[in-house]
């Protein structure tokens, strides 16, 4: 009943294409979570795609999240669907933030990396949560000469270390 229920919500969204930004995601959701289901990838994609679609980004990085806290694994699909739903729209540091974050709970800190430091070549400048969120994860990963080194390039960038910047590191 699981999978049936689950897999049916995703068949049916996808079969309606781009109709889908028309139906209310957030319903569906809500609905799986009170029976106890537990989306799966395909089902969290099709809500993110269709979030995405529907230009509701932050929720779509809020799923984002929480498809990794419910232990269910991101795939290619679900990141271009993402970077689709922010390419149509003007994405902020602060969604770029959340989508770097899901990455790296998602045991990719290597995209996380590449996002990381695309940004400044797309003209976004670079905050004390962004840098945060990268030493951090690098720290996690027990890479503290990286990490050191990006809190060396933070404070070169101008960018003033707060208290989460050292006890990330420590």
């Amino acid at each position: 009943m699981y999978h049936s229920s689950v897999n049916s919500v995703s068949v049916g969204s996808e079969n309606f294409g781009n109709a889908i930004t028309s139906i209310p995601l957030i319903f569906v959701h809500l609905n799986l979570c009170r029976k106890n289901l537990i989306p799966n990838t395909v089902t969290y994609n099709t809500l993110i795609d269709g979030l995405g679609k529907s230009k509701r980004i932050s929720h779509a990085l809020e799923l984002l999240i929480e498809m990794h806290d419910k232990g269910q694994p991101s795939s290619i699909f679900t990141y271009n669907f993402l970077i689709d739903a922010l390419d149509w729209h003007s994405p902020n540091i602060h969604s770029y933030n959340i989508l770097i974050d899901g990455l790296r709970k998602s045991g990719k800190l290597k995209h996380a990396q590449e996002i990381f430091q695309d940004l400044p070549v797309r003209g976004y400048h670079l905050d004390v949560q962004t840098y945060n969120i990268m030493i951090n994860s690098l720290s996690r990963e027990d890479l503290f000469e990286d990490a050191l080194a990006l809190l060396s390039k933070m404070e070169h960038d101008d960018c003033i270390p707060d208290a989460v910047s050292f006890e990330s590191i420590i």
